[in-house]
């Protein structure tokens, strides 16, 4: 299996694992949008909480240049910590939601 099935498959699982936690209030649940072709991943929040309209994403992941970047990261642990932790090394994860000058600083990819 080459890298770039790898790191499909890997964000692939992690995210259909968040995908199928229920929520604990509000009649809300959580959406898996996936383009393998494109490489895109996007995790959606939608439903209803206290009447109102919820619709907004947890989490967005591109592999661009085969490195992953993590676009949004509204989980409580961070996505990137899962993706180290399945194995892809911290220097082809880019947190894409950093400034670029932030990230430097960072145990992760600058770009």
């Amino acid at each position: 299996m080459d890298t770039l099935d790898r790191y499909r498959l890997i964000i692939q699982k992690i995210l259909t694992e968040y995908a199928q936690l229920p929520y604990a209030y509000g009649q809300l649940e959580r959406q898996l949008i996936i383009d393998q072709n494109a490489n895109h991943y996007l995790l959606l929040t939608l439903g209803w909480e206290n009447k109102q309209r919820v619709h907004g994403c947890l989490v967005h992941i591109d592999i661009i240049n085969d490195k992953i970047w993590i676009q949004r990261d509204g989980t409580e642990d961070g996505i990137a910590n899962e993706l180290v932790s399945a194995g892809i090394p911290k220097n082809q994860i880019v947190l894409a939601f950093q400034p670029t000058d932030v990230r430097k600083y960072t145990e992760f990819a600058i770009a």
